[in-house]
């Protein structure tokens, strides 16, 4: 723990922590409360699911928003795209539905940006030794305002309408800003070398040897955890309960995912990138795959064993883009990794919505882990290649 004093010490990483947490909170309220408020306003789940869409979509386009990080300097960057938001919130207070709609585009246009720029300030503002705690931090900060945040939008939209929770999450990004602009960094102005196309950070991760396993099972990971939760209804129902249920196993996720972030920096540097990122995964894949066993204590230790798994990969490969990449290509970088992690998500609900359809849950769930465990052979294949190079004799490596 004594690292993560030193994280919490360091007066740019207490910033960017706290600035996270308050405008995580209004974020996470929101996305609960949006769909439900135009349901509520049109009847039509069409709409309510075009509000989720809005807020997604926008990742997309990750690469390119992500060149904006690269272009600018990035503490205004930060300040401004939290203004943006304050300011575009209160159009809600409109109620119609295309204003909803428009405005949520923007928000999550807005938080991809968000998103590199801070991940790309971070890399510049806090010692290196310290982004894995960092980066672990940021994790716990998030899924604790996940635990928290969707409870009190809800409350507030009960007690005051959707109006009220807009204004709480504007609110919470001009908070936000507040505390950004105590950041001290210095910036130069964007070079020459911060004009080469957006396709560099691709190019980059690509061409790496280190990021680019690492972004791989990144989004495999992302893809079978889209699967997986797309069978937990159909878990919740082979257990006897009610969908409600399902609020306590996410509790119990979100609680594992707390527990690895705050213990993400010692076991970074004690194990490396790949190796913590092959055993967070395999310890998803395991508890995955022990889903297909009806057994209520069994589903709530393999809940939290997924919450406490799966952060890994992205906790590794998030800190390896941070170390790896120069400063002129970290913005692009960034949202590129981001961007080529999570889309395959959204595929993988789509896919397990089809599957659960089709196929029983229980063998469902036993495949899905053994395909999960796969994704670890390529992270743990490069690190005994690497270890086999590194014991190798000075006369192994040039016979007489």
């Amino acid at each position: 723990m004594t690292t993560t004093w030193a994280v919490l010490h360091d007066r740019n990483a207490r910033l960017c922590l706290t600035g996270a947490l308050v405008s995580g909170f209004g974020t996470s309220a929101l996305w609960l409360v949006a769909g439900v408020w135009v349901k509520d306003l049109t009847g039509s789940d069409g709409l309510a699911a075009l509000c989720m869409l809005a807020m997604w979509a926008p990742t997309l386009a990750g690469p390119l928003l992500g060149t904006i990080a690269d272009r600018v300097r990035r503490k205004p960057l930060l300040i401004g795209g939290n203004l943006l938001p304050a300011a575009l919130l209160p159009l809600l207070l409109t109620e119609r539905v295309p204003v909803v709609l428009a405005v949520l585009l923007v928000y999550g246009a807005t938080g991809v940006v968000l998103d590199t720029v801070e991940s790309a300030l971070v890399a510049g503002a806090v010692a290196p030794s310290l982004l894995g705690d960092f980066n672990g931090l940021r994790t716990a900060v998030n899924e604790g305002m996940k635990l928290v945040a969707p409870l009190a939008g809800a409350g507030l939209y009960a007690l005051c309408g959707g109006p009220a929770v807009a204004l709480l999450d504007a609110t919470t990004f001009l908070l936000a800003a507040l505390l950004y602009r105590g950041l001290r960094v210095r910036e130069e102005g964007p070079g020459r070398s911060r004009r080469t196309p957006f396709v560099e950070g691709a190019r980059h991760i690509g061409a790496h040897p280190t990021l680019r396993p690492l972004i791989l099972a990144g989004a495999t990971t992302m893809l079978c955890a889209g699967i997986n939760g797309a069978l937990l209804y159909a878990v919740i129902d082979g257990l006897g309960h009610s969908p409600a249920y399902a609020g306590l196993l996410y509790a119990v996720q979100g609680a594992g995912s707390v527990a690895v972030g705050l213990l993400s920096g010692p076991a970074l540097r004690r194990l490396g990138e790949r190796r913590f990122a092959a055993y967070g995964i395999a310890l998803t894949a395991v508890a995955a795959g022990l889903r297909a066993v009806p057994s209520d204590p069994l589903a709530l230790a393999c809940s939290a064993a997924v919450g406490a798994g799966l952060p890994c990969v992205l906790i590794a490969a998030l800190t390896a883009v941070q170390r790896e990449t120069p400063d002129a290509l970290l913005g692009r970088t960034v949202a590129t990794a981001n961007t080529l992690v999570y889309t395959p998500n959204v595929l993988g609900l789509a896919a397990g919505a089809a599957l659960v359809e089709l196929v029983d849950q229980r063998p469902l769930s036993a495949f899905l882990g053994v395909a999960w465990l796969a994704a670890t052979v390529p992270l743990l294949q490069r690190r005994a290649s690497a270890e086999r190079i590194a014991s190798r004799s000075p006369s192994d490596a040039n016979p007489a």
